[in-house]
């Protein structure tokens, strides 16, 4: 397992907010995240496509709505008029029509003024593949049979 702090600086901002609804996080891995979250006081329905990680994130996190789930099919029922997604290096797995389609129902899930927080790989960093490996399409790579997308600003912008 692997954790990084990165969510801890957004936490005064989600405290603020004083949230009811649940937290979707989409792509949750071994549970890091989903703990800040439910330590943070908030529920938490999370989903990944990888059963190992769902065994572990639902032992490491017993209060959170945890599933195992592919992104690009059906999302939990309660995923309508939420006020915090989290997507925390787990939309870089896909085509770009396919992200722009994750994307856009991740915003279809947000009522109006809702947090949307995600962590994407930067174009720039090589030190996690970046320009690595047979290209498939802009930014996007195929090494070692895994595909992962590189994100610019101009990327984010479009999405």
């Amino acid at each position: 397992m692997y954790s990084a702090p990165w969510l801890d600086r957004w936490l005064p901002l989600i405290a603020q907010r004083e949230i009811a609804s649940p937290v979707l996080e989409i792509g949750c891995g071994f549970g890091d995240d989903t703990l800040t979250l439910i330590r943070a006081g908030l529920k938490v329905m999370a989903f990944d496509l990888s059963p190992e990680c769902v065994a572990t994130a639902q032992q490491r996190a017993p209060e959170a709505q945890i599933e195992c789930r592919d992104t690009r099919g059906p999302w939990p029922e309660a995923t309508n008029n939420l006020e915090l997604v989290l997507a925390s290096l787990s939309l870089h797995y896909f085509p770009w029509d396919e992200t722009r389609t994750i994307v856009r129902r991740i915003w279809n899930s947000l009522r109006p003024g809702a947090l949307f927080l995600c962590r994407l790989n930067s174009t720039e960093d090589v030190n996690f593949g970046a320009g690595q490996g047979e290209l498939i399409e802009a930014n996007f790579y195929r090494d070692q049979g895994n595909c992962k997308r590189f994100f610019d600003q101009v990327s984010v912008d479009l999405s």
